[in-house]
């Protein structure tokens, strides 16, 4: 017995067309999402005006420089808001009930480039400028000592995965 199509061979190229076309869709939208994922593990992505700082902490040891003779564990992330208008940056530690500090007057370029003057207590920051989205060291100035870590390494990190002893972007 033989099995009669008998709406011929254009339905059958048209589903095919059909299928071919989401096939495309899911691929388009599988590699926006891995470049995506990208943006945020660089923490390229970040809200206007905000940039997290994420450390790394020593554990059972002592720093040297970048290197830690112990074990490197998650650190503190600090968080920053530049806030062009008023020529001031927020600051806080992410999940610290502390509340926030104001630095003040900054000279602000945007979220990832500004500098501040040290204020009444530069010892509840860990910097007073922002370069590139890295914060600067500024020897003299007595700010919170830290040792910072590549956004997508500090996930490491807390995961306990700690990949060697230096503490390096």
């Amino acid at each position: 017995m033989r099995a009669d199509n008998s709406e011929g061979p254009a339905v059958g190229a048209r589903a095919s067309d059909g299928s071919a076309k989401i096939h495309h869709w899911l691929y388009a939208i599988g590699g926006l999402l891995v470049l995506g994922g990208f943006a945020w593990v660089g923490d390229t992505i970040t809200l206007q005006n905000e940039r997290t700082v994420y450390t790394a902490q020593c554990a059972r040891g002592a720093w040297q420089g970048p290197h830690c003779s112990g074990d490197l564990v998650a650190g503190p992330r600090y968080r920053f808001r530049a806030l062009r208008i008023h020529g001031e940056v927020l600051f806080w530690t992410v999940g610290d009930t502390q509340p926030s500090g104001k630095l003040m007057p900054c000279a602000i370029a945007d979220g990832r480039n500004w500098t501040c003057d040290p204020g009444a207590d530069p010892g509840r920051t860990i910097t007073l400028q922002m370069s590139r989205g890295r914060p600067v060291n500024h020897p003299g100035v007595a700010s919170k000592p830290f040792h910072a870590v590549a956004k997508w390494r500090w996930w490491l990190l807390r995961g306990g995965i700690a990949l060697g002893h230096d503490a390096a972007n």
